[in-house]
C-alpha cells in the first residue's frame, strides 16, 4: 500500500503536469516489454514487437535492471515532449549526476563494463545512449503514439477540469477509483510494498502516462530533495494499436493547408512534438518573430497552448489540435493542461 500524507500547502501546490517527458515513457515502455504480463491494453503492442528489438536498441536496453528499480530518465533527461530535445539533455548533464543514478542500479553482470563508461561519462558512450533511445521509440512508443497521445491528453484535461470545477479535493477524489482512494488527508493506492511519504509542503505532480508498467507509480528524485514527487496514472482505456503517421501530402493533410495554410498547418504538426519559439522557427525555415506571430493565431484557435519551460517557451499542441489533425498525431510526448506552467 502507498500512503501519500498532505498538508495543506501541499494541497495547494499540487498540480496536473502533461508528460513524464518521452526518455521515460520509452523507458517504461521497455519495462513494461520485459515484465510480459498479459495485459489487454499492449497485447497487440507487445506482440508487433516480439523480436524486434536488436542490436541498435541494446545500448539502452541493457540498463534494465536484473531487479529492484532502474535509471530515472525523468531525471537525467526531463520531461521535455521532443526527443531531440531529451537527447539534448542527456548529451549535457553533468558526470556527477549520472555516476549517482547509475549508483546502486543492479545491471547484469555483463553489462556492467558498459554501465561503467556511461557512469565515467565517455562522450561516445553518450552518443551510443542517444542513438539506442532514438531506435527504441521508434520501435516501442512512434507507431503507437496516435492511439496514446489522444488519450493522455484527453485525462490530463479532465484532471485539470476536476480542478477548475472543485480543487484539489475533486482531482484527488477523481485519481483512478475505485483503484486510489482519497482519505483526507493521506491518498492510498495499492503499491508492491509499503510506503508512507510525506509530502513536506512539495506538493504532488500529477502525471498520466501511456506506458506504465504498473497501475499507479510514484517518482522522486532522491537528489533533487526540493522538487515534488510525481504519481503516474495509467492514461489508456482502449488497447494500443499501430499506424503510420498521417499523409501531409494526402486529402487530411490538403484539407488542413487549404483551412490554416500551408505555413501553419506544418506548425500544428510540428508542435504536436513539443516545440520552443526557435525550434518551430527552424523547422517552419522562417524568422523567430514569423514562428511567434504564427504560434500565436494557433493559440488563440485554441489548437496549441504556450508555457515557460526555464528561458524558453515551449509550443504545444491541444486535444482541439489533435482533433483537427485528425488524431493521427504520432510523435512527441504530452500536451500542456496547465498553461500557466505553475500551480492549478
Amino acid at each position: 500500500m502507498l500512503r501519500i500524507h498532505f498538508t495543506a500547502e501541499d494541497l495547494a501546490r499540487t498540480r496536473v503536469a502533461a508528460t513524464i517527458g518521452v526518455a521515460a515513457e520509452t523507458y517504461h515502455s521497455l519495462e513494461l516489454l520485459r515484465e510480459n504480463r498479459d495485459d489487454p491494453h499492449f497485447r497487440s503492442w507487445r506482440s508487433a514487437l516480439a523480436g524486434q528489438l536488436g542490436p541498435d536498441t541494446r545500448p539502452l536496453t541493457s540498463l534494465l535492471p536484473v531487479r529492484g528499480p532502474g535509471l530515472d530518465l525523468l531525471a537525467l533527461m526531463g520531461d521535455v515532449p521532443s526527443l531531440e530535445h531529451a537527447v539534448d539533455n542527456l548529451l549535457h548533464v553533468p558526470v556527477s549526476r549520472i555516476r549517482r543514478e547509475f549508483e546502486g542500479v543492479d545491471f547484469h553482470p555483463r553489462h556492467l563494463p558498459w554501465a561503467r563508461r556511461l557512469s565515467e561519462g565517455d562522450p561516445e558512450a553518450r552518443r551510443e545512449l542517444a542513438t539506442a533511445l532514438r531506435a527504441c521509440h521508434h520501435l516501442a512508443v512512434e507507431p503507437y503514439w496516435h492511439k496514446g497521445r489522444p488519450e493522455l491528453v484527453a485525462l490530463s484535461s479532465r484532471y485539470t477540469n476536476a480542478v477548475l470545477e472543485g480543487g484539489v479535493d475533486l482531482l484527488l477524489r477523481s485519481l483512478c477509483t475505485p483503484l486510489v482512494r482519497w482519505c483526507p488527508p493521506t491518498l492510498e493506492a495499492p503499491y508492491p510494498r509499503k510506503v508512507e511519504v510525506r509530502l513536506r509542503g512539495r506538493g504532488l505532480i500529477i502525471t498520466p502516462t501511456v506506458f506504465s508498467p504498473r497501475a499507479v507509480s510514484l517518482l522522486w528524485d532522491p537528489l533533487d530533495s526540493e522538487q515534488p514527487p510525481r504519481l503516474t496514472v495509467p492514461a489508456l482505456r482502449e488497447p494500443l494499436v499501430g499506424a503510420g503517421p498521417a499523409d501531409p501530402d494526402g486529402p487530411a493533410g490538403r484539407n488542413l493547408e487549404s483551412l490554416l495554410g500551408r505555413t501553419r498547418a506544418a506548425a500544428l504538426r510540428v508542435t504536436a512534438e513539443g516545440s520552443t519559439t526557435t525550434e518551430l522557427a527552424r523547422r517552419l525555415d522562417v524568422s523567430v518573430a514569423a514562428a511567434s506571430q504564427h504560434a500565436r493565431v494557433l493559440r488563440n484557435a485554441n489548437l496549441i497552448t504556450t508555457s515557460r519551460r526555464g528561458g524558453s517557451v515551449l509550443h504545444l499542441i491541444t486535444p482541439l489540435g489533435i482533433a483537427l489533425l485528425g488524431a493521427r498525431v504520432h510523435r512527441g510526448v504530452g500536451a500542456p493542461v496547465n498553461p500557466s506552467g505553475d500551480r492549478p
